[in-house]
């Protein structure tokens, strides 16, 4: 496996920021295009677009070759791999730093459950106001007085 400076890696970076840029990439995905036909699918001059191939070749991403009049783009895919595994690096790095907060936070979630005081488990109606205990009926007659 080729091994890329930072350098490249910066070239590589800066060439795939721009969106015109990707979409000549994608286009490319499918086969070698000749130039006029890729400058064709963007609404700018041909020198302008020119400019992106160049960026693009020397990121290494692309690579030019004339047939006669026809200069033709063929994508060159190697040096994104690289990049692709620079990022790699740090998802990992990420994950494990996600997945290592997720179990924190669940063993702080148990923790509290298990340490709250017993007047605070058992449930309690969600309403501030104080409800009356229904009257109660009254019993059978009582003693009389004589008078």
């Amino acid at each position: 496996m080729v091994k890329y400076s930072d350098n490249q890696l910066d070239d590589i970076f800066a060439a795939l920021s721009d969106r015109t840029r990707r979409k000549v990439l994608a286009s490319l995905e499918e086969g070698s295009q000749p130039v006029t036909e890729l400058a064709g699918e963007h609404d700018m001059s041909l020198p302008g677009f020119m400019k992106h191939l160049r960026v693009l070749e020397n990121a290494g991403l692309l690579e030019r070759t004339k047939e006669g009049r026809v200069v033709r783009c063929t994508l060159q895919p190697e040096p994104m791999k690289e990049a692709a595994s620079w990022i790699a690096q740090y998802e990992k790095f990420w994950t494990d730093k996600l997945d290592s907060l997720a179990r924190y936070l669940y063993q702080q979630e148990e923790l509290q459950t298990w340490n709250k005081p017993r007047s605070e488990r058992s449930p309690r109606s969600a309403s501030a106001a104080t409800t009356r205990s229904p009257r109660k009926g009254s019993g059978a007659r009582g003693p009389t007085r004589k008078r």
